[in-house]
C-alpha cells in the first residue's frame, strides 16, 4: 500500500502485453534474456559507443531484474520490471507515493542508502556499482542523491 492509501497490485500474466518486447529483446529466442541479448538490441537502436559504461548499465539492467538470479531476466522478472515502468501511466501521484517510500530520509532525494535501502528490502541484490550506475542513469551523483524527476527517468516516464 502507497502512502496515499492506494493499494499496488502486481502484474500478472493474464492481464499483460510486454510478451511482444520480451520476444523482441530475447534475440536469441532461447526464453529468456541474455547481456548478449541486451547487447544485440541496443546495437541495433543506438548510437553508443558499446565502451564499459554500456556494458556496465547491461550488468546493471540485468542483475536488478534476476530475481532468480541465475544470470538470466525471464519472462515473469521482465513482467514485473516493466509493471513499475507502467506506474508512469498512472501518473506522477503514484509516482509521488513510490518515490516517498524509497525516501528513507525524507529529504526529497534518493541517496545511495535509500537506494540501497529499497533493493535490500524489495529481494533485489544490488552491488555498489549497480547502485552508483543507476543514480547517474537518473542524473545524480553519490552525494546528491537523485531526485523526483530521476526517478521518473530511471522508469522510462
Amino acid at each position: 500500500m502507497c502512502p496515499s492509501g492506494r493499494i499496488l497490485s502486481p502484474i500478472t500474466a493474464a492481464n499483460s502485453d510486454f510478451r511482444p518486447a520480451f520476444e523482441v529483446i530475447d534475440a536469441d529466442r532461447d526464453g529468456k534474456i541474455s547481456s548478449d541479448d541486451l547487447r544485440s538490441f541496443y546495437a541495433g537502436i543506438s548510437r553508443s559507443s558499446g565502451g564499459d559504461n554500456d556494458e556496465m548499465m547491461i550488468g546493471t539492467m540485468i542483475s536488478v531484474a534476476d530475481a532468480n538470479k541465475d544470470g538470466f531476466v525471464e519472462f515473469d522478472e521482465f513482467e514485473k520490471v516493466l509493471g513499475a515502468v507502467s506506474l508512469c501511466r498512472s501518473g506522477n501521484g503514484l509516482m509521488e507515493d513510490v518515490f516517498k517510500v524509497m525516501d528513507k530520509d525524507g529529504d526529497g532525494r534518493l541517496s545511495y542508502g535509500d537506494l540501497k535501502s529499497y533493493m535490500d528490502s524489495a529481494g533485489l541484490a544490488a552491488t555498489d556499482d549497480e547502485i552508483k550506475a543507476m543514480i547517474r542513469l537518473a542524473g545524480g551523483d553519490s552525494n546528491g542523491g537523485v531526485s523526483f524527476d530521476g526517478l521518473l527517468r530511471i522508469f522510462g516516464c
